[in-house]
């Protein structure tokens, strides 16, 4: 059981790392060695969610940083963070943040609030 969560841990940091990157299970699954097929079961019940799902969780929350902190466009933020299209990204986004990637800039920068207390009310749920 260590072992597993030993690889576990050991894909789902490099996709903490590579998130931008067109990760795919078959390449996760390689870095934990084992099946993809059982990388992506074993994942799910390590991490409770499957590794497509925590991915672009990872992907929403370095957007959310970036919409916070640059002014770059909301389709520059959507291609550096990994997302294909622009569509993709807003359904995304909107799925997991509550809003769209442009209203959730309005109020974050609004807020008047320190980034740490924003980053922590505006965290995506799992």
């Amino acid at each position: 059981m260590e072992e597993t969560n030993r690889r576990m841990l050991r894909a789902r940091d490099a996709m903490d790392r590579a998130y931008a990157q067109p990760l795919d299970v078959p390449a996760l699954a390689r870095i934990a060695h084992v099946s993809p097929a059982h990388f992506t079961r074993t994942f799910r019940a390590t991490f409770g969610e499957t590794p497509h799902r925590y991915l672009q969780r990872r992907r929403v929350e370095r957007a959310m940083f970036l919409l916070r902190e640059t002014d770059r466009s909301v389709t520059d933020i959507c291609y550096e963070v990994g997302f294909g299209s622009s569509g993709t990204f807003s359904r995304t986004f909107h799925d997991i943040v509550g809003r769209s990637p442009r209203t959730y800039r309005k109020e974050a920068t609004a807020t008047g609030v320190p980034t740490c207390f924003t980053m922590t009310w505006m965290r995506p749920s799992t």
